[in-house]
């Protein structure tokens, strides 16, 4: 089924008059997204360029610098924390790290959501000629299912629609996730250009887990 990431999100979390830190919030849109569903939302940014970046873009909502397995939020002061995307670009050595600061930074009926897309499909073959993330998308999902602290409540696996208005919106998707993408993604252009343009999907895999904070 076909669903954007806010609505399977607001499906399995309560949001309205909530505290909710997002993990790795990019360009902040996903928090403008939770307060508009009502939520008292922070968003959480490695380096102070990142945060400058989301305030430009979405200047209504609060940044804060600090990393995923060192969160600059204190014990038990939030209701849910949000890993969209995010997760797998945490180091493989860090990432039980971070979901125990999940843990730590959630109050006792907290939630932690974490959504990762699942390393299959026309789009992910595409992306992976610039960066095949299937060992560390698996070992996201191995850090998941052995959370410590942590109860799965619930999975849910959906389609996400890509609204990719070109190539260069494709690069520029695919740059921001990680810069150090920029050479390898110059390299193979030519390549990639041709495969974007027999791309016939328009939507990709994802996955959403509901923790609960035991």
């Amino acid at each position: 089924m076909v669903r954007t990431d806010i609505d399977v999100l607001a499906e399995l979390v309560e949001l309205e008059g909530r505290q909710v830190a997002d993990v790795g919030c990019g360009d902040g849109a996903l928090v403008r997204a939770l307060r508009e569903r009502g939520a008292a939302a922070i968003g959480v940014e490695v380096s102070e360029e990142a945060v400058a970046r989301a305030y430009a873009r979405h200047p209504g909502g609060r940044y804060l610098v600090g990393s995923a397995d060192a969160l600059p939020l204190a014990d038990r002061s939030v209701d849910a924390c949000l890993m969209m995307r995010s997760l797998h670009h945490v180091p493989a050595d860090a990432m039980g790290r971070a979901l125990e600061e999940l843990h730590r930074v959630l109050r006792p009926d907290g939630v932690a959501y974490i959504a990762e897309p699942v390393a299959e499909g026309e789009y992910f073959e595409l992306v992976a000629l610039v960066d095949d993330e299937r060992a560390v998308r698996e070992l996201a999902q191995a850090a998941i299912a052995s959370a410590p602290g942590f109860t799965r409540a619930r999975t849910v696996e959906y389609e996400v629609p890509l609204r990719l208005s070109g190539f260069g919106a494709f690069r520029d998707r695919v740059v921001a996730a990680d810069p150090e993408r920029a050479d390898v993604f110059a390299a193979r252009e030519d390549e990639l250009r041709e495969r974007f343009a027999g791309l016939s999907a328009d939507t990709a895999p994802m996955r959403a887990d509901l923790l609960a904070r035991c």
